[in-house]
């Protein structure tokens, strides 16, 4: 079983912005295994509950706002006992081109306050994690304008791209391991 949440904003004002890589991640994760997501209010998150080579997939969207993002992460992993090991997590880094993708086991914040949220309810930094590059953010402006603009038509068509290359690496990642696919994709 793994439990994979993927960070955005709740709302259709935030739908298509920079910071809702993650949701964007999650929805064509849920399509790519033919699922479909429901508003689960007692856990406050959207998920889509997908199977991949015969293990359990819980696809979660918290509905809680970004920087309160943990809050989804402690109801589920209380409600339903889940081993930390078993977090993927997926978010939008403006220190990362758009067009990249990263995988990580482990790491710091990185000054992004939905990651901040995930490492304070999952009390470490050791799980692991996908990031979609969605930067670099224009000298002046400031980094919570920049994330929450919409993307441009053109930079919708390369993140699109990022979403796939992403996915391909998430499900190589369920595989292999993510030496293996920080290995092939980093």
């Amino acid at each position: 079983m793994k439990l994979i949440i993927c960070l955005g904003n709740p709302g259709a004002q935030y739908s298509q912005t920079r910071h809702n890589a993650g949701f964007i991640f999650a929805d064509k994760l849920a399509e790519k295994l033919n699922t479909e997501f429901k508003n689960e209010a007692k856990f406050k998150s959207h998920i889509a509950k997908g199977v991949y080579n015969n293990e359990c997939l819980y696809i979660v969207k918290p509905q809680t706002y970004m920087n309160l993002s943990g809050e989804a992460l402690n109801v589920l992993k209380t409600f339903y006992k889940f081993d930390i090991k078993t977090l993927f997590l997926v978010y939008d880094d403006i220190s990362l081109e758009l067009g990249k993708i990263r995988l990580r086991s482990k790491g710091s914040d990185g000054g992004h306050n939905g990651v901040k949220s995930i490492i304070k309810y999952a009390q470490t930094q050791e799980f692991d994690r996908l990031k979609i590059g969605i930067g670099p953010q224009p000298p002046y402006m400031k980094s919570e304008d920049y994330v929450l603009q919409n993307f441009s038509s053109d930079e919708r068509k390369i993140l699109d791209n990022t979403v796939t290359m992403g996915i391909d690496a998430f499900l190589y990642y369920c595989d292999n391991d993510i030496n293996k696919a920080q290995n092939k994709y980093n």
